[in-house]
């Protein structure tokens, strides 16, 4: 993976898998340079074993193949930042994991194009899970939420083209400021 937001995409991907109803996104920068990017959802979690294991690229839950990088690699990223990786899942309840980057390393990713990652999810699961985004730094901070958009747009799908345009320019316009020129 080149850039963090291709981590969310793939994390996030998982919990659309695991039935999530509601997936929680989130990136806190710190002052020092600490960013925390997290994904929590309400899917239909692992056991203990399956939580140890996945963190194997020899362990997936797919049929269609034998590997599962995603997690995986997400560590290996963290890992060469000075970061790491924390995994919480409870059957029945779902899945958080966090994954802690050090920014201020040269081997940190960046951040990517988060607003297209966010967008592309969205159309590519229009009806469910919800997505929520928040981001903090210390510039400031914002969230966004298909929950809130859904009643306004009266039924017109979140997958219109029009409005994945919208959405992808209203997450750019709120994230930008908040960790553009930071995050490379």
């Amino acid at each position: 993976m080149k850039e963090i937001a291709l981590h969310l995409l793939d994390i996030v991907q998982n919990s659309v898998t695991a039935g999530a109803k509601r997936v929680e996104i989130g990136f806190v920068l710190e002052e020092g340079g600490k960013l925390t990017m997290s994904v929590r959802d309400d899917g239909k979690g692992m056991s203990p074993e399956m939580a140890e294991r996945v963190r194997s690229p020899f362990v997936t839950t797919r049929t269609t193949r034998r590997v599962g990088l995603g997690i995986p690699l997400l560590m290996q990223n963290t890992m060469l930042t000075g970061g790491h990786v924390e995994l919480e899942s409870e059957e029945g309840k779902g899945t958080e994991i966090r994954a802690i980057f050090m920014t201020d390393s040269i081997d940190c990713l960046p951040l990517g194009d988060l607003s297209s990652t966010m967008a592309s999810l969205i159309m590519g699961n229009p009806d469910a899970p919800e997505f929520i985004l928040t981001c903090k730094s210390p510039r400031g901070e914002m969230q966004f939420s298909t929950e809130e958009i859904r009643p306004v747009l009266e039924g017109v799908s979140l997958s219109e083209p029009d409005v994945i345009s919208w959405i992808r320019g209203s997450i750019q316009e709120e994230v930008e400021p908040l960790f553009g020129g930071i995050i490379r």
